[in-house]
């Protein structure tokens, strides 16, 4: 899998479990009618259930401005989610989920479904709200590596 070049994402969540955003790289589009997203959670983390019981998520696709960030929500130094969110500029989303500023563009999604698949939660979410940033080279990951599109 480490071969497989993927884009790289930040998926967050806000609402009554709780503020949650992770790193992510398995994350797709599913529908363009209506517009559907899927994004894929490893079950290994028990805070990632607070995507479940919020409802929403948001898909941040990022940049290569951004792969400090990104090392941030993957785990990089262990920080608690309050200190991660204080890195970058947040806004809410129509669905509460957090958006992040300088994100090439924000998927903010309604979770219409969710279903564990061997290590993973699989979750599936309409998109509500798009924003759309900067045009900028992407964060991708690649053979265990950020790199630049």
């Amino acid at each position: 899998m480490s071969r497989f070049a993927a884009a790289v994402h930040l998926v967050t969540t806000d609402g009554p479990a709780g503020r949650r955003g992770v790193t992510v790289s398995s994350a797709c589009s599913v529908s363009d009618d209506p517009a559907t997203l899927l994004v894929c959670l490893n079950t290994s983390s028990p805070d990632n259930i607070r995507f479940e019981a919020n409802g929403n998520f948001a898909l941040n696709l990022l940049g290569t401005e951004d792969e400090a960030i990104a090392r941030v929500f993957a785990g990089e130094g262990s920080l608690p989610s309050d200190v991660r969110f204080a890195r970058g500029k947040w806004r809410s989303g129509e669905t509460g989920a957090p958006l992040l500023a300088t994100a090439l563009a924000s998927f903010d999604c309604r979770l219409i479904e969710a279903r564990i698949v061997a290590t993973h939660r699989i979750m599936i979410g309409e998109v509500v709200a798009v924003r759309v940033g900067a045009r900028a080279p992407s964060l991708v990951y690649l053979d265990r590596a950020y790199r630049s599109l």
